[in-house]
């Protein structure tokens, strides 16, 4: 199952590859989030049976699931987690797909239109006509 944690905030999305992935400051951590309100060890996702399963590891500033605080949660699509103060949206299944699918749709569209524009109907230099030798 591919799971994304899309930033709120306009950062980095955070792809969830492992099965476990484990979230906080330290430098063992699999998603290391450099920021002072987020825990060495601030909470974990498992993924199993196609569904996210959160579990705070005792962070001081907290994990919260649609803005309530919680210790352990299942995450659906489109939920907001924030751990400590940087905020996501959960996308998996269906709605990853979705989204996958709008991005290249609107990529496509992006560079129809730049290759209009790349093409100059008017030139700023002509080229010199072509006399015949004789």
């Amino acid at each position: 199952m591919r799971a994304r944690l899309v930033s709120a905030d306009g950062g980095q999305s955070i792809d969830l590859t492992k099965d476990m992935t484990l979230f906080g400051r330290d430098e063992d951590c699999d998603v290391r989030l450099d920021h002072k309100s987020v825990s060495k060890l601030h909470c974990v996702i498992v993924k199993t049976d196609g569904v996210l399963l959160l579990r705070d590891l005792g962070s001081t500033n907290g994990t919260r699931v649609n803005g309530q605080r919680v210790r352990r949660a299942a995450l659906l699509p489109n939920d907001t987690l924030a751990v400590a103060n940087l905020k996501f949206v959960v996308k998996f299944g269906v709605e990853l797909e979705k989204e996958e699918a709008g991005a290249a749709e609107k990529q496509a569209k992006k560079d129809a239109l730049a290759a209009q524009l790349r093409r100059n109907a008017l030139p700023d230099v002509y080229p010199e006509p072509k006399t015949p030798k004789g």
